[in-house]
């Protein structure tokens, strides 16, 4: 069975884009919708508001875009960048390394979380650091499945604390630290003890501020975990 590869994927893996009118094109498009996406987040993104942005008519951008969904493709694939080079010093610095630019690229532009949930990466930018973090675990003697299962592993734990940290904590427009307020004005002891005591210890009014260190805490212990699996030899 030949399987139709979508106009968008072909878009992405090469095909060239077709000149347009005001100096348009797909890269100055995606830049432009990166932007407002960044500064006003995913929701007031629109065809219409972005060609107000660009100074066009709407119609002018579907020369380049076929719809919505193609835009958010294109900003997916664009906004993360090239993967960091890693050190050569070692599976676990070089699986730091691309951790963290990972996290970077999350509190930069928050709404790729969102608009990539439950979506498998298939265009060329995303699949470009998919690669570079499996090459992170050359010469670990681990099998081709279990390189990937260690890096989804990392990837889960990078995006998880990114929807909180990003996306919940400095998404809003309220204090970070309003969430502990809120925290420690319903949850009592009586109906919930063990987050009550770790409410009144300040945990989470300190966890907007602490984000760095949270992070740090569990990439530390994701990371033990494979040094154990790549000292014992994978399974």
């Amino acid at each position: 069975m030949t399987t139709e590869i979508p106009r968008t994927l072909r878009v992405l893996w090469g095909e060239p884009d077709r000149p347009g009118g005001r100096g348009l094109s797909r890269e100055r498009i995606v830049a432009a919708g990166i932007a407002l996406a960044d500064a006003d987040g995913i929701a007031a993104l629109s065809m219409a508001r972005l060609a107000e942005r660009l100074g066009s008519a709407p119609m002018s951008l579907y020369r380049h875009v076929a719809n919505k969904d193609e835009l958010l493709a294109f900003m997916t694939d664009a906004a993360p960048g090239p993967p960091p080079e890693l050190p050569s010093t070692g599976w676990r610095p070089a699986l730091e390394t691309w951790a963290r630019a990972l996290r970077g690229v999350y509190y930069a532009h928050p709404w790729v979380l969102q608009v990539t949930a439950g979506r498998p990466p298939l265009d060329p930018g995303q699949l470009a650091w998919l690669d570079r973090g499996l090459s992170a675990l050359d010469g670990t003697g681990l099998g081709p499945a279990e390189r990937l299962d260690v890096l989804m592993t990392v990837l889960h734990f990078v995006r998880g604390e990114a929807q909180i940290g990003a996306v919940v904590l400095r998404g809003g427009d309220g204090d970070p630290a309003d969430y502990g307020r809120l925290i420690a004005h319903f949850v009592t002891p009586e109906r919930m003890p063990a987050l009550a005591a770790a409410s009144a210890a300040g945990v989470f009014r300190a966890a907007g501020d602490d984000a760095e260190r949270a992070f740090a805490f569990g990439l530390t212990r994701v990371l033990d975990g494979v040094d154990v699996m790549v000292t014992n030899g994978g399974g």
